[in-house]
């Protein structure tokens, strides 16, 4: 194994390359362009076995991307943001096939307005799609998830395919130490791709996205898929473990910081779990005792694990960078629902906003988390949602706000 200095970006690219795809469709779109285009050089100088097509579309790229994987193809891609909603309707339609492949979101806030920076709106998007989901922190984290979602996407008891999601501009473009697992352990980790009941041949015709007439059936199928996202949650676990066997490296569905004798907890997910971290290693030196819990896979909700590491909390913080209009955070949503059952819940559950558009969540908006959540413990209330935004950020608003409306005059 070695280590390199590499973007989020290009170590999603060599994810795919030491998986040894066979086709990889694409169309760019920032902030994941360097993703794409890596691999169009890696294609072209002949360094990749796997065939490049630049596509017109992510529609069309995702539709090239489903259709590759039901001949039995190893396939490979990338979106971010607005080029996930373009590719929408192909998600349901591949994951409906029971198609193993790979796609990439870096995650950018969606229009309107427009913005390159980040949030998490795209990704959570797709969360009902059949599509299964990884949340990615770290640059390492990226290259070893692709490797980990062929695994899993690829075994019988799943055949669905697997999103691995990294933040845009905060890590996408971050360059971090990175070490490339060795190609002979990732083969014995990721044997070459032999479906079953998938594949080309003139001799045994198959056809894939037929129309059923009739709920019963419909149902049937759906609930299939319902059963096999939740195998995942098994075939995550058996490639964690094989995976740290070979590469000495662990990642289970859910990760827990300090969280041995910490009342309150965080949740969080992304790259901007790292801050979260810092925020916890401040405030346990001020004699709060937090600890905080990042979300790894979102689909399937591994609500098992999730109410296991906050039994018996005092209070549980809950941080979205997302934001669904008339709701809240989504997140937070799902959290509740996986505590509602559990007898020794937290005292308190409090949503809070933040990160919005790649806007920066500050130590000091973290200790008002911390401080407000304390707070909502001793008094068994929850809070939120509640918008992480300063005074002094409100009062740049208010001036840009002023600006806009003296020159419409």
């Amino acid at each position: 194994m070695s280590g390199e200095m590499l973007t989020g970006n290009l170590a999603a690219a060599w994810g795919a390359r030491l998986a040894d795809v066979d086709y990889v469709p694409s169309f760019p779109i920032t902030p994941q362009t360097e993703i794409v285009e890596a691999l169009a050089e890696w294609c072209e100088r002949g360094e990749m076995a796997a065939r490049f097509v630049t596509m017109d579309s992510e529609h069309s790229m995702m539709t090239a991307a489903g259709a590759a994987a039901a001949t039995g193809a190893r396939v490979f891609t990338a979106t971010s943001s607005q080029g996930l909603l373009y590719a929408f309707e192909l998600l349901y339609s591949i994951a409906g096939w029971r198609v193993p492949l790979v796609l990439v979101n870096v995650s950018r806030a969606l229009a309107a307005p427009i913005t390159l920076e980040p949030d998490h709106n795209d990704v959570l998007a797709a969360r009902d799609s059949g599509f299964l989901q990884i949340h990615a922190e770290t640059c390492q984290e990226v290259l070893d998830s692709v490797l980990m979602a062929y695994r899993i996407a690829e075994d019988p008891r799943v055949m669905l395919p697997v999103l691995v999601n990294l933040d845009g501009f905060y890590l996408s473009f971050t360059r971090e130490p990175v070490v490339l697992p060795d190609p002979g352990k990732v083969r014995a980790f990721l044997p070459p791709y032999r479906p079953q009941h998938l594949g080309f041949k003139a001799s045994a015709p198959q056809a894939l996205g037929v129309a059923v007439l009739g709920g019963s059936t419909y149902s049937y199928f759906r609930h299939q898929m319902h059963l096999a996202a939740c195998n995942a949650l098994e075939v995550h676990q058996d490639a964690a473990a094989e995976f740290e066997r070979l590469f000495g490296r662990r990642y289970d569905l859910v990760e827990g910081y300090r969280l041995d004798g910490a009342e309150d907890v965080l949740v969080m997910s992304n790259a901007f779990a790292t801050k979260g971290k810092a925020a916890v290693d401040a405030a346990r030196e001020r004699g709060r005792r937090v600890g905080l819990l990042r979300l790894r896979v979102i689909r399937p909700w591994p609500a098992a694990a999730i109410a296991q590491a906050l039994r018996g909390r005092r209070a549980v913080a809950v941080l979205d960078q997302n934001l669904a209009p008339g709701l809240g955070g989504i997140l937070f949503q799902e959290i509740a629902a996986a505590l509602y059952q559990e007898p020794f819940r937290p005292t308190a559950l409090c949503s809070f906003i933040g990160g919005l558009g790649g806007k920066n969540i500050s130590e000091a908006e973290f200790e008002a988390i911390f401080a407000q959540t304390e707070e909502a413990g001793r008094q068994g209330r929850g809070i939120g949602p509640v918008l992480l935004y300063t005074e002094g950020e409100h009062q740049e608003m208010e001036q840009l706000l002023d600006i806009a409306a003296s020159r419409s005059k």
